[in-house]
């Protein structure tokens, strides 16, 4: 019997990023949105009422699943202090500069000392390709000698179709919850390689540019 341990690796069923789309190890693909938030207890009842009656229509009009997920991370602060850390720096004048270092230090120590925590929410838009050409018997093996070369090229076409249709309904989930006032936004690879970076490694210190993205303005 081995003892070696079986890699973390084959338990993730991410395969490859690419092209901002998520591949799976069973041939699955996946876009990921970036939705902005609402807060509905700002607004009135007459605009919550509205707000989900859009909503509920968004949901209606759809013809295929999505996943809807709300990823709780700690706010990263580093960007912000290497900013004021660039103030203290340039700034000449004694009683000034020794506020900001006095704020600088207040504010890492309170956020090592509390949890300060940011929500993200994310719309996984799926397609699932259909597999006409069975991968094990004797179909399986007749394809695979004679005609492996146009079996690959085929394979591609059919790939770039199914991207197509990928970002065709996240277009569509896209103007759905634009249509409600939302910001949203596909993630791009880095974006997405982050994410699931900080999904399976939580205990580590979280990068920042996915929280930039919230702010990223609307590609329509």
């Amino acid at each position: 019997m081995s003892s070696r341990l079986p890699s973390t690796q084959n338990f993730i069923g991410l395969k490859n990023v690419d092209g901002n789309v998520v591949i799976l190890k069973d041939g699955g693909l996946r876009q990921i949105v970036l939705v902005s938030g609402l807060n509905l207890d700002l607004q009135s009842e007459e605009e919550r009422g509205s707000v989900l009656e859009l909503y509920q229509r968004f949901l209606n009009s759809l013809d295929f699943p999505v996943q809807i997920l709300v990823h709780s991370r700690k706010f990263n602060i580093v960007k912000y202090i290497s900013h004021v850390e660039e103030r203290e720096k340039i700034e000449t004048n004694e009683l000034l500069k020794n506020q900001i270092f006095e704020y600088k230090q207040f504010i890492s120590d309170f956020v090592k000392e509390n949890d300060i925590m940011t929500k993200i929410f994310l719309v996984v838009v799926p397609f699932n390709p259909v597999n006409l050409v069975p991968q094990s018997g004797f179909i399986s093996r007749l394809f695979k000698r004679p005609f492996a070369a146009a079996a690959e090229s085929a394979s591609d076409q059919e790939h770039q179709l199914n991207v197509r249709q990928l970002r065709q309904r996240a277009d569509q989930v896209i103007d759905g919850l634009q249509s409600i006032g939302l910001r949203a936004v596909v993630l791009e690879s880095e974006e997405l390689l982050e994410l699931y970076y900080n999904f399976y490694n939580p205990e580590s210190v979280e990068k920042e540019r996915l929280g930039i993205a919230a702010s990223k303005p609307n590609s329509s």
